[in-house]
């Protein structure tokens, strides 16, 4: 028979289901020794489905909730407050009714005040709090009361805010059900919110308690300021006290004593739970009850290390522009291409670094390099450095067993950490173009290979075949004549900058002298999209069926067409995806579905491309590029060569001119050749994936990006799956993708923001990474996703990050702004050859600038000026 009430002391943290997160948790915290839990009962979510298929018109009108949209506010409140009101008009049945009265009697007077608190089954879970989006109602009196706010709580269900929360983190309104705890109220002297780690900074060691005197309702509700106590290590490290008495003079909520036995209780359930929790606590008699407690679900994980050391991690995805979690097939498969090892969080990969901080020679060389790719994670590390009491400097080994420290690697982080040491040297490398030609040829000669001998590869041979590939991989991303091109480049970026600088008073004249620079294959693919427009332009109704289809197989519909062109359109699409098809947003992991897989990402940049220019932009824009660079070089040489000693200064320049624009196109293609190569494993193993689900070991060929390469070769091995694992898997990702990470992370869980430290710069202005030379005004676009982008010529694109997907973009953009990146990353690349100013690396900027805003970028000083209201 269905349990319709259940005591609290019969609940434990299993029984969601039952009891809802609130009364799931309330019934563990009862089981814990030392820790005081209000008496009270639960009514389960079988009493609210019971009640709920008797409310009139439920399923239609859930099923009219469910087709909208979350920005559909007015069609959300108008009938979300029908199914409440049907709710709340619905009796409970009289079977049910006595079963709660019965429950009331049994723990003591029925005409007590209880407190009536909404339970829902997806609330105060780990991966969504939930907070706040149902009610609960406080001095509830009397069984009728009890009863009538019963019904309330269920139809809390459906308010507007509750409506909205769901329907944007997926959670079917269905598949959401209300239980009720009903507990006996309690009154405190004092009440609050303890935190076990930091709520701003997130470290672990410190927790965070905030009280107020009497219920903390007000507190809740943001009615009056808290008393704030931070305790670390049994002691109040800090306070802010806001109460006063008459007389204007402190009067403190709790006494450091009660701060910290109240943190001991707090540790003591954050121990039991196994995470850092929020935990809502009542001051009775000098004993605290506790009358809640919740994982704190916006702390980014640590990496576990496996010891209580002190540790400082950096992140691989910033230098990356991928600060998205990766499935945990494409995390192992980036950590067996790359050379230094890695630790894992939250779906993204980290670099511990804190035997190089604890080096006095190594710890300011790996800041130096670091703040020169991207002065906020430089300055992060700095600031740990400062405070001396987090990381312990050491003594160095000798050099013989004395590595290099090199900021957080992959293939291209290692080489651009190399590059940026290297800057102030140019290396003693020939200017020959034929050392770039070998170069990109030994890897096609390799692929080819790849893709002629994996055809033959199934089961464990496929898994075996991949390994030892990647070890070709390896071969061709570090070999040193590839890092050698690549560190020339950057070296002689350097010093142009600086000589030029030094001589003329010219900032940043690379950035004009690398326009259009030749062989940048990510550059060349967005002029490359530019010519897929050309051949689209004059067949209007392939324009038409294009921006209309939403059909991933669109390239067949081209031929259905009855007017000419469709043959065309698609050869010429097709041509593209040939080439470039392997890329696709977030590409570094290779579960992410690649421009060949979903070439409906591409439509939007091809209309706009279509609208936004004439027949051969992509031939025009290069040719421009190229001729501003050559004006540039003949006047920088003219001016030199009118200085003392100016014809040697102009060889000298002229040089160095030569050789970047020889060598600083390959920047973009040792990427390129591994996501190539990359496609080539993935289209094998979702080819072996779907032999896995013919067998009956997985349910569906993407289950496979939720295991690690070495647990696939174990099912390939095995033929047997691990449904559990690959749920929680999905779960697990799901709540990553609401963490936005650190660049700086230490084992406490701090997160540490660095800072730019300029002056002069105007009121308001947001401060950034310079990485391409120029101002430019325009109208501010907010880009979080590409498929989305409808950018007209002229924007100015701002954005959390860019990597080559992005790169079509910026043919109709004048401008760009980004939240992360660094001098050599991707998008300031091929910002520069495109002669696009931008500012990377400005924080919040999506926050704080405004779709439809003027803004003015000024890519050489590195800031941003939002000049009006959108």
């Amino acid at each position: 028979m269905d349990r319709y009430v259940l005591d609290l002391l019969e609940i434990d943290r299993t029984q969601v289901a039952a009891a809802g997160g609130k009364g799931a948790a309330l019934g563990e915290l009862s089981r814990i020794g030392g820790v005081s839990v209000p008496a009270g009962f639960c009514v389960t979510t079988d009493t609210f489905q019971r009640v709920l298929a008797t409310v009139s018109g439920i399923d239609d009108r859930l099923d009219r909730l469910a087709r909208l949209r979350p920005d559909d506010r007015g069609a959300i409140s108008g009938l979300s407050a029908e199914v409440r009101r049907s709710i709340e008009a619905t009796p409970i049945p009289d079977d049910l009714a006595a079963a709660i009265t019965g429950a009331l009697a049994g723990h003591g007077d029925p005409a007590a005040a209880y407190a009536v608190r909404s339970s829902a089954t997806a609330e105060d879970l780990p991966t969504a709090s939930f907070a706040g989006q149902q009610d609960s109602y406080l001095d509830v009196v009397g069984p009728a009361a009890v009863l009538e706010h019963i019904s309330r709580c269920w139809a809390s269900l459906f308010t507007e805010r509750a409506v909205i929360y769901r329907l944007r983190n997926g959670f079917d309104h269905r598949k959401v059900r209300m239980a009720v705890v009903v507990q006996r109220m309690v009154f405190p002297e004092a009440a609050g919110v303890l935190f076990t780690a930091d709520p701003v900074t997130s470290n672990r060691r410190i927790a965070s308690v905030e009280a107020v005197f009497g219920l903390g309702e007000a507190l809740v509700s943001g009615q009056v300021n808290p008393d704030v106590y931070g305790v670390r290590d049994g002691e109040v490290v800090a306070r802010t006290i806001t109460h006063r008495d008459p007389e204007g003079r402190e009067r403190p909520t709790l006494t450091d004593a009660q701060a910290v036995r109240l943190d001991a209780l707090g540790r003591r359930i954050e121990a039991h739970f196994g995470r850092p929790q929020d935990i809502e606590w009542c001051l009775v008699d000098d004993g605290f009850q506790i009358v809640q407690s919740r994982p704190i679900t916006t702390l980014f994980p640590v990496p576990d290390v496996g010891d209580e050391e002190n540790h400082v991690y950096v992140s691989v995805g910033h230098p990356q522009m991928m600060t998205d979690p990766m499935k945990p097939l494409g995390l192992s498969l980036w950590r067996l291409t790359t050379r230094r090892p890695m630790l894992e969080a939250a779906g993204r990969l980290w670099v511990d670094v804190t035997r190089e901080l604890s080096s006095p020679a190594k710890g300011p060389r790996l800041v130096k390099v670091m703040g020169q790719g991207d002065p906020l994670t430089g300055d992060a590390l700095q600031s740990v450095l400062d405070r001396g009491d987090f990381i312990t400097v050491v003594p160095d080994e000798p050099p013989a067993a004395d590595p290099a420290a090199p900021a957080p690697a992959t293939a291209q982080g290692a080489q651009g950490a190399q590059g940026a040491q290297a800057a102030s040297r140019p290396e003693p490398l020939d200017t020959d173009p034929a050392i770039v030609a070998e170069l990109i040829d030994q890897t096609q000669a390799s692929i080819a290979v790849l893709k002629h001998e994996i055809r033959t590869k199934t089961g464990s041979d496929l898994v075996d075949f991949i390994l030892s590939d990647i070890k070709e991989l390896q071969r061709i991303l570090f070999d040193p004549r590839s890092t050698e091109v690549l560190m020339s480049a950057m070296a002689a970026t350097s010093w142009l900058n600086e000589h030029v600088q030094s001589w003329l008073a010219e900032t940043n004249v690379a950035d004009t002298l690398t326009l259009s620079a030749p062989g940048n294959i990510t550059s060349e693919m967005g002029l490359a999209l530019l010519d897929v427009a050309d051949v689209i332009r004059s067949y209007p109704e392939v324009v038409g069926f294009l921006a209309k289809t939403e059909d991933e197989n669109f390239l067949d519909g081209l031929l259905t067409l009855s007017s000419a062109g469709g043959c065309e359109a698609r050869d010429a699409i097709r041509g593209f995806l040939d080439k470039y098809g392997m890329r696709c947003a977030g590409e570094i992991d290779i579960t992410r579905p690649r421009w060949s897989e979903q070439p409906t990402a591409l439509i939007p940049t091809i209309l706009g491309n279509v609208k936004n220019f004439g027949p051969g932009a992509g031939a025009e824009r290069f040719e421009r590029g190229r001729q501003e660079a050559a004006a540039k070089e003949r006047e920088v040489l003219e001016r030199l060569r009118a200085l003392p000693d100016g014809e040697q200064k102009a060889d000298e320049t002229k040089a160095m001119i030569d050789r970047v624009r020889t060598f600083i196109g390959y920047r973009e293609y040792p990427k390129y050749g591994m996501i190539s190569r990359y496609f080539v494993y993935k289209q094998a193993l979702l080819e072996e994936a779907q032999r896995l689900v013919d067998a009956g070991a997985i349910g569906e060929r993407e289950d496979i990006f939720h295991l690690t390469f070495q647990e696939l070769a174990d099912v390939v091995r095995t033929q047997r799956g691990d449904d559990p694992l690959i749920r929680r898997r999905k779960e697990e990702f799901t709540s990553y993708q609401a963490l936005t990470p650190p660049r700086v992370l230490t084992s406490d869980g701090e997160t540490i923001a660095g800072s730019y430290r300029r002056n002069g710069l105007p009121p308001g202005a947001l401060v950034g990474l310079p990485v391409s030379a120029g101002t430019v005004e325009g109208r501010a676009r907010v880009v979080l996703d590409m498929a989305q982008a409808d950018l007209e010529a002229g924007d100015i694109l701002v954005t959390t990050f860019t990597d080559p997907s992005w790169t079509p973009l910026f043919v109709s953009i004048k401008g760009l702004v980004t939240e992360v990146g660094g001098l050599m990353t991707h998008g300031a690349v091929v910002a520069r050859e495109y002669g696009l100013p931008a500012v990377v690396g400005v924080e919040r900027a999506t926050q704080l600038i405004r779709e439809g805003q003027l803004i003015r970028v000024h890519g050489t000083e590195g800031f941003v000026e939002v000049l009006d209201e959108p």
